[in-house]
């Protein structure tokens, strides 16, 4: 799998100096000669992270002008109130076109990529281990439909998957089980790609995004019925008079 985009490293950097305040709204970024000596990279890997923000709608370009910072902070709805189930819909709906595009534009050395990926998430015995393959098999597929708009997307759905408390929590109710099905979910996915299929790959990636939302309505309703359960004994201790009996 290749390594993660520089570009990406330079976004990040520069969202944080926003949300710092150092690049208040309507204050122009540095030009691109000098972001090129402030992060030492290529005046290309610049552009891309300026088209990464300016999709993100952190900045504007305005052409013979420069490069703004927008005020977009009341706009966007927090990352804490999107839930495992909001997620989750999300990404079976982006990740299942990616993989149709995906399917007809995937190069050979993707495709072994893939592969690797889905080797290497069924013979870990570590879950940890497991997890990151199969991240790194969601950007395969990601990266090869060639498309920026789709890569930043599913980038950012991965960043609430992996960061967002309440969601790490929630995925982790039901990716500790059920392996055995994640691994042949993700293998259908692969097949269908490997056939150059777009409508099967499609299918296979909301085929497997759908087991992923029953198991985490599972997960919820069995712990209402604990907490219910929880609250029942509590009353039964407080109400009950078999004591008295004693």
């Amino acid at each position: 799998m290749k390594k993660r985009r520089r570009f990406w490293t330079v976004v990040e950097k520069l969202e944080a100096l926003i949300d710092k305040g150092v690049y208040p709204a309507g204050s122009r970024l540095p030009a691109e000669r000098e972001l090129v000596e402030i992060y030492h990279v290529s005046r290309p890997t610049i552009r891309e992270a300026i088209i990464a923000l300016e999709v993100r709608d952190r900045v504007e370009v305005k052409t013979g002008s420069g490069v703004y910072v927008t005020d977009s902070a009341g706009s966007a709805p927090s990352l804490e109130s999107i839930s495992a189930f909001e997620l989750t819909q999300a990404r079976a709906l982006v990740e299942g076109e990616a993989a149709a595009l995906a399917a007809v534009k995937i190069r050979d050395t993707e495709l072994a990529a893939l592969k690797q990926a889905l080797d290497d998430m069924a013979s870990s015995e570590d879950l940890d281990k497991a997890d990151e393959a199969d991240q790194q098999f969601h950007e395969i597929i990601s990266s090869a439909t060639r498309n920026n708009a789709i890569v930043l997307s599913i980038y950012n759905l991965w960043k609430v998957r992996l960061n967002e408390p309440q969601v790490v929590a929630a995925y982790q109710d039901v990716c500790s089980k059920g392996i055995a099905q994640r691994i042949k979910e993700h293998t259908a996915i692969y097949d269908a790609i490997a056939k150059r299929d777009a409508s099967a790959a499609r299918t296979a990636m909301h085929n497997h995004f759908d087991r992923l939302i029953n198991a985490l309505f599972e997960a919820s309703e069995a712990k209402a019925l604990e907490e219910i359960k929880r609250k029942t004994d509590e009353s039964r201790g407080l109400y009950s008079i078999s004591h008295l009996n004693k």
